[in-house]
């Protein structure tokens, strides 16, 4: 093979000549990711993920061949923004419960969602009740998951070559379909290949899908020393003084609060300088003074949560949103998918506990009203910062405590940053 060079962000590398750039680039130590390229199939350019500046324009990476004498931008700030924009639309546009899904922690797509620092996102999340295809011999299919990346079209056949997967429909409604009966065909290697190959938890195989335990997972650990990036809290807060910390619990299970107490005896530390005020954990109940920072656990799932998010607002200088319930409805918002009315039926009319006519959805003044779907923080009032997580580690919280009371410096390690 005829050995040439070429330019990636001024840098002089050199490969094969005609080798995939995907593949050139991680040769020469650089890093592009992707979510549908792999090495032996033919350029997909489906995910967009992988986007590059070629010769001045924007170009699927893993559709480029090398060539003598390229001008290759792979990590320019408008590309590095480019490629997190287009993470978060696939976050959002797909019911991506990551607390939920089997696939966390071995999830390609979360991977990148940790190494690009999405820690929230600024689309809207759709919440679309897509099918979850459980009649296959084999293999569940969720297409709630699916980013129709065509690598389980392109990679998964039968033994004697026929396709199981396919796109059925265009534009928005395009689906990925399975032929039950080639389905049907497959070794139990094959389905289990078929669930490794999919960078998400849409292809999961019928009695293989146990979680692993956290640590054991493929992406629980980056390499020693590997952090993730975020953007650094600058607040103006009056120094001199203790700083005032308020915390409240909204549709969540409290168990950020919980994680807040994880740091054992290191909360005798923190009392020395900070002190809890409106909290659950002082069980003061109004705010008597403004606080520098507030921390908000779960997301707004009626009337109550709205007033005591935009009360935590008005009151406190500095808001984060805590935890996934928080940052995009978490579990909570697992009803966003199914209207509400069918929601109240199916809890207090037509539950098994349901005892003839004496059901009733309960109405009165007194109870929060409902809203129509599980809301983010962020949606209702301005956040200043979110912290992911389900929940958040302890070390995690408390570092962006203090970077944003104290300015301390910090960095999160990988283990550490986490959507589950």
């Amino acid at each position: 093979m005829q050995n040439i060079s070429f330019y990636i962000d001024g840098r002089l590398c050199t490969a094969d000549k005609g080798l995939n750039l995907i593949e050139a680039a991680k040769r020469n130590g650089i890093f592009i990711p992707t979510l549908c390229h792999f090495k032996h199939l033919n350029p997909l350019g489906s995910c967009r993920v992988c986007s590059v500046n070629l010769n001045g324009n924007g170009i699927a990476g893993c559709t480029v061949f090398v060539e003598e004498g390229m001008n290759i931008e792979v990590n320019t700030p408008e590309l590095l923004d480019n490629r997190k924009a287009i993470l978060e639309m696939m976050f959002v546009e797909g019911n991506h419960f990551c607390p939920s899904c089997e696939k966390s922690g071995d999830c390609q797509m979360q991977n990148l969602g940790y190494e690009t620092g999405i820690r929230y996102t600024r689309f809207p999340h759709l919440f679309v009740d897509r099918l979850v295809d459980a009649r296959p011999e084999r293999i569940v299919v969720n297409q709630n998951r699916c980013i129709k990346c065509k690598r389980c079209i392109e990679e998964i056949v039968t033994n004697d070559g026929y396709k199981v997967f396919n796109f059925t429909n265009k534009g928005k409604k395009t689906t990925v379909s399975i032929d039950y009966e080639q389905e049907a065909k497959l070794t139990a290697a094959q389905a289990e290949y078929a669930m490794q190959i999919c960078p998400t938890g849409s292809i999961l195989v019928k009695g293989k899908t146990f979680s692993k335990p956290f640590g054991n997972r493929i992406f629980d650990q980056g390499a020693e020393g590997k952090t993730v990036p975020f953007n650094k809290v600058n607040m103006n807060i009056t120094k001199g003084r203790k700083m005032r910390i308020a915390t409240t619990s909204l549709a969540g299970c409290f168990g950020c609060h919980m994680s807040l107490l994880d740091i054992d005896l290191g909360i005798l530390d923190i009392i020395e300088v900070v002190e809890f005020h409106k909290s659950p954990l002082t069980d003061i109940k109004k705010f008597t003074e403004r606080c520098d920072i507030g921390l908000v656990e779960g997301g707004c799932c009626n009337t109550d949560n709205i007033e005591v998010l935009r009360e935590f607002r008005k009151n406190c200088d500095v808001l984060v949103s805590v935890g996934e319930c928080a940052i995009w409805g978490g579990v909570p918002a697992i009803r966003n998918t199914i209207p509400l009315e069918e929601c109240l039926r199916e809890a207090y009319l037509d539950s098994l506990t349901s005892e003839g006519n004496a059901t009733v959805i309960p109405n009165h003044e007194d109870i929060p009203k409902i809203l129509n779907k599980v809301y983010s923080n962020h949606e209702v009032v301005k956040i200043d910062y979110h912290i992911p997580g389900c929940p958040p580690n302890a070390n995690h919280i408390w570092s962006v405590v203090k970077n944003i009371l104290f300015e301390e410096e910090y960095s999160i390690n990988y283990p550490e940053f986490k959507y589950d």
